[in-house]
């Protein structure tokens, strides 16, 4: 009998050659959100290494990944050995345990780290293993707190138009996507969607304080119209990623927190993307002045070196659910709170701590910002908006008009010609239409990007940008 002693691996038999790989991912792995041409036409790149901000692909071409894989590979590639070895102590230890009636060590351990990290009161910590699970948490978890407190006509949510907050059917249903949404209707009733806070096309003499006006205006009016007791809760992004690196404006943050007072809601910070020093601090909300009930996260809390997300609330929250006829939060997944995963994102948060990520990002954002503020002066970049380490780029033919009015359509103009100059130049970030119908261009790269990083990223967008404009 073979022990696990004596076994080896010859790890140059078992790996296949690049080409082979490819062919395989078309044969065999469904891709998430891929073009049907990647199973017939020109095979996925298929990337093999990372280091610092840097990947390899199979065939030996080097990336810049300028968006941290999905918005989540915070420190970087290189901290693989470190966080690996806290991993392997963990599976060592104990494999696995769930949190269904007990506990186990990492588990406790992350969830004091982060109420520790989180603003304000929010301090009991529900673990997840993704994004999406987070937000259907939310939503359960604000459903039970209405319905322990005899308030069970409150089954609405608000959320606003292009917010993604993941694509399971609960999290679906708060996202204001219409082209992901309508292929799955109907989804969970009652979700109504508010105007988001771009600015860049509001009316040019329209201050500030204006802009927050009627964006509060519009959603108090929402709440009435449907009915005030039969709202449940509230779901914005601290700086909303879809639609481009939209901020909110001067005292929104304060406006929506005193309309969810007024009228019994509970305020969600979406924080899936923005959390774990993507804009500056642990937590978005915390640079907005946002004083949810409810905080998802994921992605950065880990630095996606292993899969975990979770929701964060309240003592009051928690415990009149708790205290409510069930006794419990009706909720639970089979891997949330995994034991190696909370051992990951433990050991990432000693790495952010140690390194100063958060204070590099504070650091380094202005630089960043001035720098892409640059290709303002460049073909078709109207407007660059973002803060910390998320930024966008959107694109316009007429500046004066801010609007796309080239013959070629702007999904033809991005699939065809911009997104292929960008990764021919070996930048990776995210060429998209907004829902207005204008390209955008988004980075939000790991958080230990330096200056060096960022300078050669914006040479290479001045070359592509310059390439493009003929088709334009």
């Amino acid at each position: 009998m073979t022990t696990h002693l004596q076994r080896t691996v010859d790890t140059e038999a078992v790996e296949a050659p690049a080409e082979d790989l490819q062919k395989m991912a078309q044969e065999h792995l469904i891709l998430h959100f891929t073009s049907a041409a990647a199973y017939q036409d020109q095979p996925p790149t298929v990337m093999d290494r990372g280091e610092h901000c840097w990947l390899t692909d199979t065939q030996g071409n080097r990336h810049l990944d300028a968006l941290a894989g999905l918005f989540c590979v915070n420190i970087g590639y290189s901290y693989g050995e470190e966080i690996g070895e806290a991993v392997k102590r963990q599976l060592s230890q104990l494999p696995y345990y769930s949190n269904w009636g007990a506990a186990q060590p990492p588990s406790i351990r992350l969830a004091a780290k982060i109420a520790e990290l989180a603003p304000g009161p929010l301090n009991r910590v529900f673990l997840t293993t993704g994004g999406a699970e987070s937000n259907e948490a939310a939503v359960k978890l604000i459903r039970q707190y209405h319905q322990a407190r005899g308030e069970h006509s409150r089954t609405k949510f608000i959320a606003r138009r292009v917010a993604y907050h993941g694509t399971s059917h609960g999290a679906l249903s708060i996202n204001g996507f219409t082209a992901y949404r309508k292929r799955f209707e109907p989804l969970m009733p009652g979700v109504r969607h508010v105007s988001n806070t771009k600015r860049y096309l509001r009316p040019a003499g329209e201050s500030e304080e204006q802009f927050t006006s009627l964006l509060l205006d519009e959603m108090e009016s929402l709440i009435v119209q449907e009915g005030a007791d039969t709202v449940a809760g509230v779901f914005i992004e601290p700086l909303q990623n879809a639609g481009g690196s939209l901020t909110p404006p001067r005292g929104y943050a304060e406006g929506v927190r005193e309309l969810c007072d007024k009228y019994g809601i509970l305020l969600v910070a979406d924080e899936v993307i923005c959390g774990f020093g993507r804009l500056g601090e642990w937590f978005g909300s915390t640079r907005y002045g946002i004083r949810p009930d409810v905080l998802t996260f994921a992605k950065g809390a880990s630095s996606a070196y292993a899969p975990i997300g979770g929701m964060i609330t309240t003592d009051a929250v928690i415990d009149t659910v708790l205290s409510g006829p069930d006794k419990m939060f009706l909720h639970g997944v089979t891997f949330g709170g995994h034991p190696a995963a909370c051992a990951a994102a433990l050991a990432n948060i000693a790495i952010m701590e140690r390194e100063d990520i958060i204070g590099h990002v504070r650091r380094t954002e202005p630089y960043f910002r001035g720098k892409l503020e640059e290709l303002l002066d460049f073909p078709l970049v109207g407007d660059v908006r973002g803060d910390g380490f998320h930024y966008s780029l959107e694109l316009v033919t007429d500046k004066d008009a801010r609007e796309w009015t080239a013959e070629v359509s702007p999904n033809d103009f991005v699939s065809r010609h911009l997104a292929p100059a960008i990764a021919a130049a070996g930048v990776i970030c995210r060429a998209a239409v907004d829902h207005v119908g204008t390209p955008i261009v988004q980075f939000s790269p790991p958080l230990v990007m330096g200056v060096e990083e960022i300078d050669w990223m914006v040479d290479r967008l001045k070359t592509v940008l310059q390439e493009v404009a003929a088709f334009a």
